[in-house]
């Protein structure tokens, strides 16, 4: 039992961490909600879908269909995140100020929303994908008490992933906006990077080193801090060459097009003319 609910708790823990800064993100958002629980549905629904396909996915594209189903999975979720950081950098004062004089509910945003609901939806796409083959797998082997380990794991890593976003509220709101889009560009990096990791691994992309450094003495990539460093920030103990292309031109692409935008958006100064100078 406590073995399926480690592993439970590892793939809900990822899940709820990027359900969790998406939903801090669309803070104030109309019917935010909706599109948060919609996504977590789509997800599940898909996610057992997979799991019925895995024996024709395993075997597709010559052997490598899983990893190339994660990967494209990962890459829409970077660019769906990606397209929310550069929207926010142009929106993210104005829904700022609305939520300081409403106090209510932002009518601005619901069009970030929907690609924001299928951000959602991936997330638990892939992690429950792989909780329900392994349940399979565990059930087919005679495995007991597998009911009893899910809900172990999926109430502590729910449990967590609701921990972040409550701490996320606290964030005065002066600063929220930046500080969930720097998140989000964090998350999307790592996203980047696990992605190129699948490639990697289905030798679509040369590796330019498999293992450029090893630190998993101080953190290993199983341990949780390790786990959630890795979803957050893109951590990764042992990485290759590519990954580290991949999460810095991700990072670089959004960190100058989000000040781009800003710049743009800026107001241009008012500069006063004197009559004498109007009259000449």
């Amino acid at each position: 039992m406590w073995a399926v609910a480690l592993l439970v708790f590892r793939e809900v823990l990822e899940a709820a961490l990027i359900v969790s800064v998406v939903a801090a993100a669309t803070r104030g958002v109309l019917r935010r909600g909706w599109f948060v629980g919609g996504g977590i549905a789509l997800g599940i629904f898909g996610a057992v879908l997979v799991a019925l396909s895995a024996d024709l996915l395993a075997a597709a594209f010559s052997g490598v269909g899983q990893e190339l189903f994660n990967a494209g999975v990962l890459l829409a979720a970077v660019l769906m995140i990606g397209w929310h950081v550069l929207w926010m950098s142009s929106h993210g004062r104005e829904l700022s100020r609305q939520m300081q004089v409403l106090g209510n509910a932002v009518h601005s945003g619901a069009s970030s929303l929907g690609l924001l609901l299928a951000v959602v939806a991936l997330a638990v796409l892939r992690e429950g994908s792989e909780v329900v083959l392994f349940l399979y797998g565990m059930r087919a082997g005679g495995a007991e008490h597998l009911w009893a380990g899910l809900s172990i794991g999926v109430v502590a890593g729910a449990a967590l992933g609701f921990a972040l976003y409550a701490g996320l509220l606290r964030i005065p709101l002066r600063h929220f906006f930046g500080a969930t889009n720097a998140m989000l560009v964090l998350l999307a990096a790592g996203l980047a990077s696990t992605a190129a990791r699948y490639l990697i691994q289905a030798d679509l992309l040369p590796a330019w080193g498999h293992q450029l450094w090893d630190s998993s003495w101080l953190l290993g990539n199983g341990s949780l801090l390790g786990q959630t460093a890795h979803i957050l920030v893109g951590y990764d103990a042992q990485p290759a060459g590519m990954q580290l292309v991949f999460y810095a031109v991700t990072l670089g692409a959004l960190g100058v097009g989000a000040r781009w935008i800003q710049r743009k958006r800026r107001p241009a100064p008012i500069v006063a003319v004197s009559d004498a100078t109007s009259l000449s």
